[in-house]
């Protein structure tokens, strides 16, 4: 007896169009088109949110350097400091304090060059 697969072969080509869902043209429509523009936009999809994490750290650390060298310290002196004075605050919180509590982001630095 042979096997007939219109079921399940129907419900993988929906579960892929519904994916691409909002696309233009045929890649909304038809299923090789479809197929091909969805694994892209996953694949970039993964790329991205890896570099995502990258870009944000990189920010991170651009606003700690210029709220650093507005108190006479460089950035890799400040993190060292910090590391002395065991201070374990990540990038992300040290650059929301450099952004909006200017007084606490003082005191930091103030305990980095004393660290130092």
């Amino acid at each position: 007896m042979r096997t007939k697969r219109g079921f399940v072969r129907r419900r993988r080509v929906n579960r892929l169009l519904k994916a691409a869902k909002g696309y233009v043209g045929g890649r909304s429509k038809l299923y090789r088109p479809a197929k091909e523009t969805v694994r892209r936009a996953w694949w970039y999809g993964r790329r991205d949110r890896r570099a995502k994490k990258r870009e944000f750290r990189q920010l991170w650390i651009a606003r700690i350097n210029a709220a650093v060298r507005m108190r006479g310290l460089s950035y890799s002196r400040f993190v060292a400091g910090l590391k002395k004075a065991n201070v374990m605050l990540d990038r992300k919180v040290l650059a929301d304090l450099a952004v909006t509590d200017s007084q606490a982001f003082d005191q930091l630095a103030e305990l980095a060059k004393q660290a130092l």
